[in-house]
């Protein structure tokens, strides 16, 4: 039974499939997952009593059948790495024509679509020297010290996590500022089909975005401190 006084990060490990929940009402579950939920009820979020009822009512287990908090280090490093390192640069190369011929067609009408294309190629830049460190330097680290935990190699994680915590940090206001600017990925009325997949993928993108820091955060890194 998931209570108020449970953390965020600590209801999406035991139910994973509540981060959907808390994505729908604007609730932090990665960066800022370490507080009661209680605390992270917000004026976009429901009630807690029905946010409560909602996520009580979910099914166990992961959305694509696998818990991975049960996974060694060695496993979810990989599972990380297929889910999301590897897709991450092929969305962008596939995206980034979508965004920057929405800014040019569009941007003199909306002018956000212009601040929307250099959040998005700053993102891009930031992630993916973010999983290239990750996957050269610190993931071979953490399987080394997760098969010999001394305290040498302890000390030389404790920078890498703290560095790689706040580049999250530096996604997840990214993120935010791209769904403010964007009234929620919301496109207008009369916003043509290449405008609605570019909000549509960015979505997809913030969701994906959302699940990989919260899986690093508080699993993986976690299991480091």
């Amino acid at each position: 039974m998931i209570t108020k006084d449970m953390k965020v990060s600590e209801i999406v490990k035991a139910l994973p499939k509540s981060a959907d929940i808390f994505r729908a009402n604007r609730i932090d579950f990665c960066c800022g997952g370490n507080i009661a939920l209680e605390e992270a009820i917000n004026e976009k979020s429901k009630p807690l009593d029905a946010l409560l009822e909602e996520i009580n009512s979910l099914d166990q287990g992961s959305n694509d059948g696998l818990d991975v908090q049960y996974l060694d280090n060695r496993s979810l490093i990989i599972y990380i790495q297929n889910k999301f390192h590897k897709p991450l640069e092929e969305e962008f190369k596939n995206l980034m024509p979508y965004v920057t011929k929405v800014a040019k067609v569009h941007g003199e009408r909306h002018p956000h679509l212009l601040e929307l294309k250099v959040l998005v190629m700053k993102l891009r830049d930031e992630l993916l020297d973010h999983t290239k460190d990750e996957d050269e330097n610190v993931f071979p680290l953490v399987i080394a010290y997760s098969e010999n935990p001394t305290d040498e190699l302890k000390a030389q994680l404790a920078p890498h996590i703290e560095e790689l915590e706040s580049e999250h940090d530096g996604a997840g206001d990214i993120l935010k500022r791209m769904r403010e600017i964007t009234n929620d990925f919301t496109p207008p009325m009369d916003a043509c089909g290449t405008y609605r997949v570019v909000y549509q993928r960015l979505a997809m993108l913030e969701a994906a975005t959302f699940q990989h820091v919260h899986l690093e955060n508080n699993v993986l890194f976690e299991r480091l401190k």
